[in-house]
């Protein structure tokens, strides 16, 4: 006789993201099981196995996630053509920077990074994450200095190097070290960038 017990419905895929973010920022990828995450969930492991292979690719595929999130926020910032470039550029600095301790988006970054140099396929996926970051603020450097509001220079590489001072301050502030904020990391990104960038 077949079994009668319903069945219960697979968890929407923004359920799985949302519970492991939060899994992985309170305990980090080691501690997490697909066991412990499918009984949060109430999902089978082999369930979340099917779909994403490995805790690697779930690791992947929740930031991807959650940085879809943020990069909707960050394009609307950005789409506001407010005749002074500096006020789309401290939206940019703000968005980039975790909010504090344990920021969950932030814990998965230094979770990709730390599997990243064993894992072509999470080296390949962070690239693709990072990459709307660095072309959006390439193209608000370049219509900052076609408007005459940033100095003339290569808008790639004053990017990147925004980008290298963002992530360096920002990690600190993600896993809590004593004397690393929000306020004063936001100051010191906007004193880097106006030395880069004023006209």
């Amino acid at each position: 006789m077949a079994d009668a017990r319903p069945r219960r419905p697979a968890r929407p895929r923004e359920e799985v993201f949302a519970t492991a973010r939060a899994a992985i920022a309170e305990h980090g990828l080691a501690k997490l099981t697909m066991a412990g995450l499918g009984k949060q969930l109430q999902m089978s492991a082999g369930h979340l196995l099917y779909y994403f292979g490995s805790k690697d690719q779930l690791l992947l595929e929740t930031l991807r996630w959650s940085e879809e999130q943020l990069g909707a926020r960050r394009r609307e910032a950005l789409a506001d053509h407010t005749p002074d470039p500096w006020q789309r550029l401290d939206a940019y600095l703000r968005l980039y920077l975790p909010e504090g301790p344990g920021d969950p988006r932030w814990i998965l970054w230094v979770e990709v990074w730390g599997r990243s140099p064993a894992s072509a396929e999470i080296r390949q996926g962070q690239q693709e994450i990072e990459a709307p970051w660095q072309a959006d603020l390439v193209a608000l450097i370049e219509e900052g200095t076609a408007a005459g509001h940033f100095t003339p220079g290569p808008a790639a590489d004053r990017a990147v190097q925004l980008r290298a001072l963002l992530d360096g301050l920002a990690v600190p502030i993600a896993i809590g070290l004593p004397e690393a904020d929000r306020p004063a990391a936001l100051g010191q990104a906007t004193a880097v960038a106006t030395i880069l960038l004023r006209a």
